[in-house]
């Protein structure tokens, strides 16, 4: 009996190792399929005379992308099952004597088919990312060209749209230079008014608090005038009689 249980977990031994081999070579071949599709495509980027061949080559790359991806997950699927029919064998109650030693056989078998897996969805994760984003750029490239090949009425036309725009942009920005300096001046000459007001307002002020230094200013204003009007007819006497003497 125990024979035959150490030549049954020798055989799932050997199964293990039988698919841990093939999904290594696998995930080499998938990781060489991403990487060769990434560099094929930055070929490609520059080269825009044909336009069937990338086509064909990226239709060939996702076919084996495909094709790799199921038989990496059947090979797995495979794994997790022999890892599955050998914990089954570890709780046998014939091979308690030997259960430490399994376990660790296990564990370790265990922890490749984790790595294993973690390896295969971190390859097709970047290899859908690549994919897209080549699309992506495909799509934008297509659009250039496209944009590119339109008639030349059409790009003079938009070559004079932009430059009108630029002419706008520019009277706008002059524009608004312009009223930038006349609110600054306005705000300087209202400054100025009430400043001048608030000089008015202190000498109404002191005049109508201080009466004898109003009366002193009134007095100077009436001698002012007075003076004014005898200097006025004194030169206009004297003028009527320079004239009465010329004429005489």
């Amino acid at each position: 009996m125990a024979g035959g249980n150490s030549n049954y977990w020798e055989d799932l031994r050997k199964q293990a190792r039988q698919l841990e081999n093939e999904l290594d070579l696998k995930l080499v071949s998938f990781s060489k399929l991403c990487t060769s599709y990434s560099s094929s495509r930055d070929g490609r980027r520059g080269d825009s005379s044909s336009d069937t061949a990338p086509l064909l080559s990226n239709s060939t790359q996702d076919r084996m992308f495909e094709t790799m991806s199921v038989e990496i997950e059947q090979l797995l699927a495979k794994l997790t099952g022999v890892n599955d029919k050998m914990a089954e064998y570890t709780s046998t109650p014939g091979v308690t004597s030997l259960n430490a030693a399994l376990m660790h056989t296990l564990q370790r078998h265990r922890d490749i088919l984790q790595d294993y897996t973690h390896e295969f969805h971190k390859t097709k994760s970047n290899f859908m990312a690549i994919r897209e984003r080549e699309d992506l750029l495909g799509s934008v490239r297509k659009d250039i060209e496209t944009y590119k090949s339109g008639s030349g009425v059409n790009n003079r036309r938009t070559e004079l749209f932009l430059k009108e725009h630029e002419h706008l942009r520019n009277s706008d920005r002059l524009i608004d230079d312009t009223i930038s300096i006349a609110m600054a001046t306005k705000e300087n000459m209202t400054s100025q008014r009430g400043f001048l007001k608030s000089i008015q307002s202190r000498v109404n002020t002191l005049a109508n608090r201080f009466p004898a230094i109003n009366n002193l200013i009134q007095r100077i204003n009436l001698r002012k005038r007075r003076d004014s009007l005898i200097l006025g007819g004194v030169i206009g006497i004297c003028t009527i009689l320079l004239l009465l003497y010329a004429f005489h």
